[in-house]
């Protein structure tokens, strides 16, 4: 009999360590951060929940790995579990190809040509063939190289499951949108000297499902004010959900299922490239070349905006290229020339301003740990504190610079120059 219940008693404590363990290991996945899957991160505005992250680093400090990547690409890394995906490029662009490394040892795991171009397009000498940043799931990533073409390959194997070349456009100086994914759609801008307009394809079999021409009076002939380098957003606002797609001269909103337009507003800026924020009342929108603006809109209308839904808008400061970040109702963002500026999100109000001497910027500032990231083209990446104040923690020197946007995975932050890729995160001493 005592034997009986020693049994028991074993048992009873046996399955509730079954459960406790069950438990905790359900709440550390509920509450893992989500992978860095897209251009901007898994919320598409650059944030991460990821703590521990390093602060400062140099060649020789915090280095997990460095890995050599062949080509020119300046498309960001997106990570998905153990794997790290990017796009490059022949400096001539005739050979396209996408590159898998190994997060924990940087060894590459896959390097496969996608394309093969006969004649390249002309590009800016500031742009790549390979500038548009991949996105990825579970078991699959589609790779853009814009009217060259679109591919999906299996995450395991690198095979090339569809591809898409059928798509004119003349990008004149390059293309530069990524790809997203919303439900079973692959969205796809091409904005380009000679046609503009949208596409969502069906993800898994690479088949159209709908196609828009832009619904953009330009006001001008020069294709060159008519190209545009933005990647879209999904947002939903009020039940209502919207494909934020910002062009030249204006941005539209679509629903994203069939690509009727909801609503647009205009701006006299072409060359737009920032991706769109959204903090749940306001989308902000930077609008590119000939001198950048930043505006601030309501999403909630229908028809042509430009006149009853535009809050503010904001002229001094705003980047060309790097994205902006919004963080606790602080609008921050560091222009292509390397001054950084806060903004009152909700007014526009300018409150403090900060020049990052002899530096030029591309890529888009991350924030993440309760800091801000900004990694120029010299390979300096300062770190900021946000806040009503400028404050930096510190100033960590590569020996080349970047242009591509960072990533984080885990404790870690992916950084890719134009001949490198490095992990970097707190060394154990």
């Amino acid at each position: 009999m005592p034997s009986m219940n020693i049994r028991c008693v074993c048992s009873t404590l046996s399955l509730l360590a079954v459960m406790i363990f069950t438990t905790i290991l359900s709440s550390a996945v509920v509450g893992a951060e989500p992978d860095w899957n897209q251009f901007r991160g898994p919320y598409a505005d650059g944030t991460s929940k990821a703590t521990g992250l390093p602060v400062t680093w140099s060649e020789k400090e915090n280095i997990v790995w460095k890995t050599a990547v062949h080509g020119r690409g300046w498309s960001s890394p997106v990570i998905w579990k153990d794997q790290i995906w990017m796009t490059t490029a022949t400096p001539n662009g005739k050979e396209l190809s996408v590159v898998c490394l190994d997060l924990n040892s940087g060894k590459i795991i896959h390097d496969k040509k996608i394309f093969d171009v006969v004649k390249p397009q002309y590009i800016d000498p500031s742009n790549s063939h390979a500038s548009s940043t991949p996105v990825i799931e579970e078991g699959r990533v589609y790779v853009h190289f814009g009217a060259y073409g679109t591919a999906c390959l299996d995450t395991k194997t690198a095979k090339v499951l569809w591809s898409h070349r059928d798509y004119q456009c003349n990008h004149w100086r390059g293309a530069g949108s990524s790809p997203i994914i919303y439900k079973n759609l692959l969205f796809l801008h091409f904005d380009g000297y000679d046609y503009q307009y949208v596409v969502a394809l069906d993800k898994e079999t690479g088949k159209e499902v709908w196609k828009k021409d832009r619904e953009i009076d330009y006001k001008t002939r020069n294709g060159d004010s008519k190209k545009a380098y933005a990647t879209p957003r999904i947002i939903e606002y009020e039940g209502r959900v919207q494909l934020i797609s910002p062009a030249a001269k204006a941005t539209l909103s679509y629903n994203p299922m069939n690509g009727e337009v909801y609503w647009k507003f205009y701006y006299p800026q072409h060359s737009t490239a920032n991706r769109p924020l959204f903090d749940g009342e306001r989308i902000y929108i930077g609008t590119g070349f000939g001198k950048a603006h930043l505006y601030a809109v309501d999403p909630g209308g229908n028809g042509d905006v430009t006149e009853s839904h535009v809050k503010w808008i904001q002229q001094k400061g705003i980047p060309s290229k790097p994205s902006q970040l919004v963080i606790d109702g602080l609008l921050i963002m560091v222009d292509d020339k390397g001054i950084a500026t806060c903004l009152d999100a909700k007014t526009g109000k300018e409150i403090w301003k900060e020049r990052m001497d002899r530096s030029a910027f591309s890529a888009s500032p991350i924030y993440a740990d309760g800091k801000i990231y900004m990694a120029d083209k010299t390979g300096l990446t300062r770190v900021i504190k946000p806040g009503k104040k400028y404050e930096e923690l510190a100033s960590n020197k590569l020996d080349d610079g970047c242009i591509s946007s960072l990533a984080v995975a885990g404790k870690s932050i992916i950084l890719r120059t134009p001949s490198h890729v490095y992990r970097i995160e707190n060394k154990q001493k």
